[in-house]
């Protein structure tokens, strides 16, 4: 009895901290007048020439360490003939050779450190899919092709440490051995957790001890036991009575400070928030009607004081960064809205992280490719507020 009282009480804490609200994003125009929201401004120079002839493919993962360096994970396969010309035997023309799956980056956007691939010890996904830096400054990747069931956990120098799961075991959402094309990592340093969006092929977020992969616990939408039963066509899902199961992917995972779970249910065009142990708390789609079936919750960050008051969540389908109020998860401010390869364009953003200073960087994948940092230029009033009718507005001009 005393543990119910306890969780009740957790429960109605977290609610009154992050506001009730109902299914979906109904933001007031009366506050929209009064918010000052973080301003971001493209920086199209700032990742510098790659050594060796190297290049990327499709951007499937990025992150920043606590010396806010900033780390991408890549897919090599990915990479056109056409553009790996000089790694032919014979070469076919100068340029260029795939680098390696992943790399580190300084605040400057110089590369640091590469490392990554198959190896002694591990198995090396086959195609790659996430990457975080933890507390103690170890890297964790996954991946999310058929067959991937492994997590990966290096020390930043590239020292292989730990692997979770094994290639072509999964055996479903609730296998608690194995993982099923695992999309997103975070690891929590309050309890030394590490949580894992399960993901392409399962539909669930599981925790593992960090330091010895031990299983901890898992759950599926509205933290009830997932099931991989078959999912509605997508018209049924962007109407009507909100999806009882998480749809594939189950994308991103993040935890804030204040011990809030946020879980990209990408295929349902919504996140879910729970407590650590798995207790829903509530849900809001964003842009629910949206019939592409990649979704609009791919990835998040936080805005990075203390309060953590801004949660970014990238909206690939519709070539958004959308900033919400983190304790009403009202949409107040959104970045982009321009298709194309530009400079201050989206072609298919996939991934996002938020460095000590504000700035975010973007990782893109299918023929986007591209890795790029919106350098954080203050608070100021929203750019793009919900009900604007422009989809082409600029954020600022770039440097």
């Amino acid at each position: 009895m005393a543990r119910m009282m306890w969780a009740g009480g957790v429960y109605l804490s977290l609610l009154a901290a992050i506001g009730l609200a109902p299914h979906g994003l109904q933001p007031t125009a009366a506050a929209q007048g009064q918010l000052r929201v973080p301003r971001f401004v493209v920086d199209p120079l700032w990742n510098k020439p790659l050594p060796h002839k190297w290049t990327t493919g499709q951007v499937s993962g990025v992150a920043v360490d606590s010396h806010d360096h900033i780390w991408i994970v890549h897919r090599p396969a990915t990479i056109a003939d056409g553009e790996k010309a000089a790694s032919f035997n014979p070469p076919l023309a100068e340029c260029c050779i795939p680098a390696p799956p992943i790399l580190e980056f300084d605040p400057a956007g110089n590369m640091v450190r590469a490392f990554g691939g198959p190896g002694a010890g591990y198995e090396w996904p086959s195609t790659e899919h996430g990457i975080f830096v933890d507390y103690r400054d170890n890297v964790w990747t996954a991946g999310s092709g058929r067959g991937d069931a492994q997590i990966l956990k290096f020390t930043n120098t590239g020292k292989f440490l730990l692997q979770i799961g094994h290639r072509g075991q999964s055996k479903g959402s609730n296998d608690i051995q194995n993982l099923g094309q695992p999309a997103g990592i975070f690891v929590y340093p309050k309890t030394n957790e590490l949580f894992v969006a399960d993901g392409y092929g399962n539909r669930r977020v599981i925790v593992f001890d960090a330091d010895s992969g031990a299983y901890k616990r898992h759950w599926g939408a509205y933290g009830k036991k997932p099931e991989d039963t078959p999912l509605p066509p997508r018209a049924q899902i962007i109407q009507g009575p909100p999806p009882a199961l998480f749809n594939n992917p189950v994308h991103s995972v993040v935890v804030s400070n204040d011990d809030v779970v946020y879980v990209a249910d990408r295929g349902n065009n919504r996140l879910q928030v729970f407590t650590l142990d798995g207790t829903f708390v509530r849900e809001v789609f964003i842009k629910r009607d949206t019939l592409q079936n990649e979704g609009t919750v791919h990835d998040f960050a936080f805005s990075p004081d203390k309060e953590q008051r801004f949660l970014y969540v990238v909206d690939g389908s519709n070539k958004w960064v959308r900033i919400l109020n983190r304790k009403t998860l009202e949409i107040v401010d959104s970045v982009g809205g321009r298709a194309g390869h530009g400079a201050q364009e989206f072609f298919h953003i996939h991934s996002m992280a938020a460095d000590s200073k504000g700035n975010i960087y973007l990782g893109e994948v299918n023929q986007g490719q591209r890795y790029m940092k919106y350098a954080f230029k203050g608070m100021g009033a929203p750019a793009n507020p919900p009900g604007a009718t422009s989809t082409t507005s600029n954020v600022g001009r770039p440097f």
